[in-house]
């Protein structure tokens, strides 16, 4: 009987190894930054908690991710273990960039995760509140330069709304795009810029080492561990979240998305990741499937209003 149970578990063993997928994931953004950062966190659940066999990582950086879709739809189609991290970023940058590849060509997989915006200035920084920083934009928006990730994404969305929640002329902030959070934040630390905008994770390590300062968050709320007040008890109307995704190559069978969509929500109840959701600040907010579809679209077509109204889209 012990050698027939030993048997039965080694072939199931094997079995399961065998069909351990070896994932090739794409950050369409340059290394350090929330993609790319996420994609990691998955390569590091998969092969941690044996979901997945092989699991690489590839950055292909520019203009908001828009690059980096072309290249996976082009050169992807019907491989089920191809996928892509995205997001609130690519859909703004899609439209940004009139881009001819949309999320549309791709198969949408699961939202992962959501992180609201944070504003900070390095420690040296005179801007000591977010009223400080109402005050400078208001006597004169193009002096206050922003830092944060690409034109159309959501740190650009987030830098526009607050703008015009202070009653200055969203066309007339001074943004400076970056591919990549690492270039950004050393822009911020260089104090070539007056401010930077991004999600906490991307902040968190010099905050917690005194080089930079959070003046506010996007938040309802406070969020426990960080000492920056909201936006709304500062009295500017703006709550905002950027959420990431994962999407997988055009042209699947049913089958296959079912089984990516399996292997991700061992993913997500993982000690692991809920591990690494805690120590990032990134909010648990997964969403598979056809829900997720449905609400992708629902966010492509509010973030198009938004991008209009702000002056980013005609």
């Amino acid at each position: 009987m012990k050698h027939l149970l030993l048997s039965t578990v080694l072939v199931s063993t094997l079995t399961v190894g065998a069909f351990a997928a070896d994932y090739n994931i794409m950050a369409p953004a340059a290394p350090g930054g929330g993609w790319d950062q996420t994609a990691r966190a998955l390569q590091q659940t998969m092969q941690d908690e044996g979901i997945g066999g092989n699991v690489q990582v590839v950055n292909v950086p520019g203009a908001g991710g828009t690059i980096g879709i072309a290249q996976f739809v082009n050169q992807s189609a019907g491989d089920p273990n191809a996928l892509m991290v995205g997001g609130y970023v690519m859909v703004g940058a899609i439209l940004t960039n009139a881009s001819p590849v949309t999320l549309n060509d791709v198969t949408p997989i699961a939202r992962l995760t959501g992180e609201y915006e944070a504003i900070a200035v390095r420690a040296e920084s005179p801007l000591q509140t977010i009223d400080d920083l109402v005050e400078m934009l208001r006597a004169d928006p193009g002096s206050v330069s922003w830092a944060g990730g690409s034109a159309g994404g959501a740190d650009h969305i987030a830098a526009g709304l607050f703008a015009k929640a202070v009653d200055v002329d969203p066309t007339q902030v001074n943004y400076i795009a970056f591919s990549g959070g690492g270039e950004s934040l050393a822009a911020i630390l260089g104090g070539q810029v007056t401010v930077g905008i991004s999600g906490y994770g991307e902040f968190q390590g010099q905050v917690e080492s005194g080089d930079l300062r959070i003046l506010a968050v996007t938040s309802e709320e406070r969020i426990e561990g960080i000492d920056a007040p909201t936006l709304t008890e500062s009295g500017i109307d703006v709550v905002m979240q950027n959420w990431r995704s994962v999407s997988a190559a055009p042209g699947l069978t049913d089958e296959q998305v079912a089984t990516i969509i399996a292997d991700l929500e061992k993913v997500v109840a993982s000690d692991t990741w809920q591990s690494i959701l805690a120590e990032r600040g990134w909010q648990d907010t997964f969403l598979a499937g056809d829900a997720f579809a449905a609400q992708l679209q629902e966010d492509i077509a509010a973030t198009e209003v938004i991008l209009k109204d702000i002056g980013l889209v005609q």
